[in-house]
């Protein structure tokens, strides 16, 4: 979890949290499944109940809480935290439908988000992410009651094997927020999609 004044003055210099880099492995993987109409015939498994805490601040810290994105009609209340899987892998929703923060356990950088784009059954949570464009605006939520305001500066879409890792979770002296999700054509070998999407925005 990151202190008020870290979440303000983002210093260069820190190491990416351990097990960041494998965070390509297990999103793409897990980054969301074809709609019910394109769904191979095997059935799906019940999920698992979710195991993923929302986020709560320790006394003293602010951390992100909740994200709202008017022009695409996103509205959640309540952020999951995302760590480190013990595999070594950075984690993502269990819940389609739920927005993750991953909780660089103190070390400075931007606030990445994470969703899914959709499931089986249909658009998850980011499904309209591809439609955001720069200026619009996303509102962040923090534990002592702020809220930081973002606007879009440009999205970009590449393919999993060329996922700007460092980009997207280096260190950075800026108050930046970065959304990612999955995008492209759907590998029904791999039972993932091809691309992923990230979001790039910048405090107001």
């Amino acid at each position: 979890m990151r202190r008020a004044e870290q979440l303000r003055d983002r210093r260069p210099g820190a190491l990416l949290l351990p097990g960041v880099v494998a965070l390509l492995l297990l999103f793409v993987t897990a980054c969301g499944a074809p709609a019910a109409t394109d769904a191979p015939d095997a059935p799906e498994p019940p999920a698992a109940p979710s195991t993923q805490e929302p986020v709560v601040a320790a006394p003293g810290e602010v951390v992100p809480t909740s994200l709202r994105i008017p022009a695409i009609g996103v509205d959640e209340p309540e952020l999951l935290r995302l760590g480190v899987a013990e595999d070594r892998t950075a984690e993502v929703p269990e819940d389609f439908s739920r927005v993750g923060w991953f909780d660089r356990d103190g070390n400075p950088g931007a606030t990445v988000l994470m969703g899914h784009v959709d499931s089986r059954d249909g658009p998850a949570v980011f499904f309209d992410l591809r439609d955001l464009a720069p200026g619009d605006v996303i509102e962040v939520g923090r534990s002592d009651g702020t809220v930081g305001r973002y606007e879009v500066e440009r999205t970009q879409q590449m393919p999993k094997d060329e996922f700007p890792t460092f980009e997207v979770f280096g260190a950075t002296s800026d108050d930046i927020v970065r959304l990612v999700t999955c995008a492209g054509d759907f590998d029904r070998g791999e039972r993932s999609y091809i691309d992923n999407l990230v979001v790039h925005a910048r405090a107001l």
